[in-house]
């Protein structure tokens, strides 16, 4: 664990929440939001910076859920600059021991939380205001031919969503497959392929 911040593994493995040291004074604040040194302690590799995304969005937005093939994957580290999200990870990782659960970090510009998703997880949020910013940084750049989605109301799944607000959702991510038709599919990854995946990561970084 790096001075900087606190890290704890999310109920899904090989995810984990961030939450930075504020250093606050007249001037405003400052935090680091992601070091290269606290991933490599926890998962035996860094980053591999390939693209970074930013979003904005109106209250009610649902993003996701989204994941990609394996390997490479996308593995994500995000956080919300501005307003506040909900942030959704799923294990949708077929022979996983969490397969098909989910769990909810709150992501906001108060506490500056940040989580990081590994290769193969599905990722979501629901926007909790308006103009809720969130950035992400990818280990791989987009591409729609390896890149899917769930459907996030999927009830096999069954994510809370908030109660009583308006969900606006794109149409992309409502004609998404529920996590079944997605495993008929052949789409969803394999925990075993993941699992090599990871420590070939691990291998490639103390070569």
């Amino acid at each position: 664990m790096t001075p900087s911040m606190d890290i704890r593994e999310l109920g899904i493995a090989d995810a984990y929440e961030f939450t930075p040291r504020l250093h606050q004074d007249e001037r405003g604040l400052f935090l680091e939001w992601y070091r290269i040194d606290s991933l490599q302690d926890l998962r035996g590799h860094g980053l591999d910076l390939r693209q970074a995304n930013c979003s904005v969005s109106a209250s009610g937005v649902i993003r996701g859920i989204h994941s990609a093939t394996v390997p490479p994957g996308q593995a994500k580290y995000v956080t919300c600059l501005s307003g506040a999200v909900l942030d959704v990870v799923v294990d949708i990782r077929i022979g996983s021991p969490t397969f098909g659960r989910w769990h909810t970090v709150r992501l906001d510009d108060a506490d500056r939380r940040a989580i990081y998703v590994a290769e193969g997880l599905g990722h979501a949020f629901v926007a909790l205001t308006d103009g809720a910013t969130v950035t992400y940084l990818c280990s791989e750049v987009y591409s729609p031919s390896r890149e899917f989605g769930i459907d996030p109301f999927d009830p096999e799944i069954g994510i809370e969503w908030p109660a009583g607000s308006q969900l606006t959702v794109s149409p992309k991510d409502r004609a998404a497959p529920s996590l079944a038709a997605a495993r008929d599919a052949g789409l969803l990854p394999d925990y075993g392929v993941c699992r090599e995946y990871y420590a070939a990561l691990r291998s490639e970084s103390n070569a």
